[in-house]
């Protein structure tokens, strides 16, 4: 059966040219196929976090499959996958972020902080920031900032403004009509943009002196990526909410928003049943989940991001390499152009590893590779890059 024939007659397309290798089986760092395999230095845009089939994940989803699947909607059950996690991923984050909302992916979880946001403060407006990336639904879309992907969607959930990361003075445009403000601290597809700590502080005063929401998207820079649980845990500041998905689950869809007990309990009154989800909370998803969390604890995985990180910024020196950007193993480089990174990408997938591209930054690829990568993987992988640099 030819499966490439199938995958293009009958699975919606996302754009003209998709990367289209077959895949067999995927192990560690590794992606294997019927015609060659390959070292995955994206992991699914950060989502095998500890790699493809960890052992411990693969042991929890099996020994929770033995048990049972999903069993009736999010939030009236006692299942002890999802009482597990919680009091796991809470155990790690500061006394405040106390409660979370479990559901199927990062864009959810971002359309439930809108909602939370404006059923807290009674307020509409949301402000944003010039190109960011929240997700595709409806609202997660409209509070992304990269307007060639919105347009053709118009119009959008209204009252949504954009301000530009680390321009103080465009603070004076939250005010007491905002409900709220998400940023992702690191904007990932803006390629790897991080807040400076400065901003972060006055932000937090800003949102503070008029009652807005403070929300921080870590969905791509998240469990562990950029050296800590989440990124904010290396500044001065807290969050009111923040959202999480993509590494959090190991490889299986679950997303969630972390706030407070105060926050999360809105959704129970006025009006009962504020937020649901069907799947939300999926027990075999959530046993993942609080399995990724203790492999990355129980292999220290996080004190060799910063060796990992050094080494491969060590390695990429090229001429064609403009600059490079990262934060833990959350990296863009920038190449001349677009047309250099399309090259670069072809070449090295040729060649055995898998590099990506960014929707709001063209002209940089991306690397997030799995946590457990080996530094003699990352080697490989730089060798072959710094050969494909060599073409261009």
């Amino acid at each position: 059966m030819d499966h490439s024939q199938l995958f293009f007659d009958h699975l919606a397309p996302t754009n003209p040219f998709p990367v289209g290798i077959e895949i067999d089986f995927a192990e560690g760092s590794w992606i294997y196929g019927p015609k060659g395999k390959w070292l995955d230095l994206i992991a699914g845009i950060a989502v095998c976090s500890v790699g493809h089939r960890h052992p411990k994940v693969v042991k929890a989803i099996h020994e929770q499959t033995d048990r049972y699947l999903h069993t009736m909607v999010y939030g009236e059950y006692v299942q002890d996958a999802n009482t597990k996690l919680a009091q796991k991923l809470t155990s790690l984050l500061p006394n405040s972020l106390n409660c979370i909302y479990l559901v199927n992916s990062g864009t959810e979880a971002n359309e439930a902080a809108i909602k939370l946001a404006r059923r807290a403060t009674g307020r509409s407006q949301i402000i944003s920031f010039h190109k960011s990336y929240h997700g595709n639904t409806l609202g997660s879309l409209s509070i992304s900032g990269n307007e060639t992907k919105k347009a053709a969607f118009r119009p959008l959930i209204p009252d949504v403004d954009f301000i530009t990361l680390n321009r103080f003075e465009e603070l004076n445009q939250i005010t007491n009509k905002t409900a709220a403000v998400i940023l992702e601290p690191v904007q990932g597809d803006a390629g790897v943009r991080t807040a400076e700590n400065d901003y972060l502080v006055a932000l937090r005063n800003k949102c503070t002196e008029v009652g807005a929401l403070l929300i921080f998207d870590e969905i791509q820079s998240g469990v562990g990526r950029t050296g800590t649980w989440y990124y904010f845990q290396q500044t001065p500041v807290i969050p009111d909410a923040f959202t999480t998905a993509k590494g959090f689950g190991g490889g299986l869809p679950i997303g969630a928003l972390v706030a407070s007990k105060e926050l999360h309990a809105l959704w129970a009154h006025s009006p009962m049943l504020g937020h649901i989800t069907t799947f939300g909370g999926n027990p075999v998803c959530s046993a993942s989940a609080l399995a990724v969390l203790e492999t990355i604890e129980e292999e220290k995985l996080m004190e060799f991001i910063p060796e990992k990180a050094n080494f491969i910024r060590s390695q990429l020196k090229h001429p064609q390499i403009l600059e490079i950007r990262n934060r833990g193993l959350m990296f863009a480089v920038d190449l001349p152009s677009e047309e250099h990174v399309g090259r670069l990408f072809d070449y090295c997938l040729d060649h055995g590893v898998i590099i990506y591209r960014f929707l709001s930054s063209p002209s940089s690829f991306r690397m997030a590779p799995p946590l457990t990568i080996s530094i003699e993987e990352l080697a490989w992988g730089m060798r072959i890059i710094l050969d494909g640099l060599n073409t261009l």
